[in-house]
């Protein structure tokens, strides 16, 4: 087995950005109910409006260059390539830390933390390595089932193994917490600690507050996860739409960041409305949007069993995130040794609010060392 890394640059060519705007410019728009907003789905006048503008006005070049200013590279682990950041910090002390993002998100969801987490003006420093999920962006599409989480964090291993590094730290937030998780759990030798953004509890509330906090996450069972349901049993039929229409793909992307972030009117409340684009793009280009789906085929039947994770674990929670946890439930698995509460923010921290999030990271892993 090959354990050759090769350096890697993000290099679209032009006729992927002309074929994209000249399919957005011939979309064929559905009618929508007057007067719904978006308790059906993402309104028609503000998805045209966002299309053009991505049509008209987006700077893919400037987010390529972005991209690139962060060393990246490939390498096939396991029979598929994956693909990832490796940024050093110029600190000695500085702590090996791998950053798993999730669906809808991409290694675009870190481009904020980068710099504070590596080159920070005091305290706990890292070198990061940001790789793309299997299946995931510059990853490509996964070519054979079975990718699922426990498969996915024993890549990590490997990928952390060919790095030279033999002691490290992880964190992420949706597929990247239970991924986290799972490598703390698959090498507790290796891992320091994991440090996670979301986290489901399972299992019955004892107090009127434990009631409180799993009240919170009626909504998204209730309302919000029909994507889950398709894309855990269907992932291929639903690629067929957004593999061959950019519209199909934004709108399926953008309907998450506002439902799952801290946004009033529209996703742009929250998250950067270029950053956000940029994430789609990682989507449309590399024609990922079925292989990505695929995760939850692979994962969600099991996601719900206990895993058990020994190396200390911090949690931060964000108010209007999809998952709200309970302390004492996650502790019956979980090492919990910090646990942070934030009242703004939601699913996408580390684009919402990144600063809050660099802090606890730091803070967490400072206590390890």
């Amino acid at each position: 087995m090959s354990e050759a890394i090769h350096p890697f640059r993000v290099d679209i060519p032009q006729s992927a950005l002309d074929d994209l705007r000249d399919r957005l410019a011939r979309t064929r728009w559905p009618d929508e109910l007057p007067g719904v907003g978006w308790s059906y789905g993402i309104p028609a006048g503000y998805l045209k409006e966002l299309a053009e503008y991505w049509r008209t006005s987006y700077d893919w070049r400037a987010a390529e260059e972005l991209l690139n200013r962060h060393p990246q590279f490939t390498t096939t682990i396991d029979g598929q390539n994956v693909h990832f950041l490796h940024v050093k910090s110029s600190h000695e002390n500085a702590m090996p830390l791998v950053l798993t993002h999730g669906w809808p998100g991409s290694v675009v969801e870190f481009l904020d933390i980068i710099e504070p987490l590596t080159e920070p003006e005091s305290g706990q420093a890292f070198h990061l390595v940001i790789p793309s999920i299997p299946g995931f962006g510059f990853s490509g599409p996964t070519t054979e089932p079975g990718w699922d989480v426990p498969r996915i964090a024993r890549a990590w291993a490997e990928l952390m193994r060919r790095l030279g590094y033999e002691r490290y730290a992880a964190q992420g937030g949706d597929w990247g917490s239970g991924i986290s998780r799972a490598l703390g759990a698959l090498a507790p030798e290796n891992v320091i600690g994991v440090h996670i953004n979301m986290l489901f509890s399972f299992g019955e509330p004892e107090s009127d507050e434990e009631k409180a906090v799993l009240a919170k996450n009626e909504r998204y069972t209730r309302e919000l996860a029909g994507y889950m349901h398709l894309q855990s049993t269907r992932p291929q039929t639903l690629g067929f739409g957004l593999a061959d229409s950019p519209v199909g793909q934004l709108a399926w992307i953008v309907e998450r960041f506002k439902e799952w972030t801290d946004s009033r009117d529209r996703p742009e409340d929250a998250v950067d409305r270029d950053r956000m684009l940029t994430n789609v793009m990682l989507y449309w280009l590399t024609n990922t949007a079925a292989s990505s789906s695929r995760i939850y085929k692979e994962a969600v039947p099991t996601y719900g069993r206990p895993i058990e994770v020994k190396v200390p674990v911090g949690v931060a929670t964000f108010e209007h995130d999809i998952a709200h946890p309970v302390r004492r439930m996650a502790e019956q698995t979980h090492n919990i040794v910090h646990w942070s509460e934030f009242e703004r923010g939601g699913h996408f921290a580390a684009m919402e609010q990144p600063a809050a999030l660099v802090e606890d990271v730091r803070k967490f892993f400072s206590q390890l060392t």
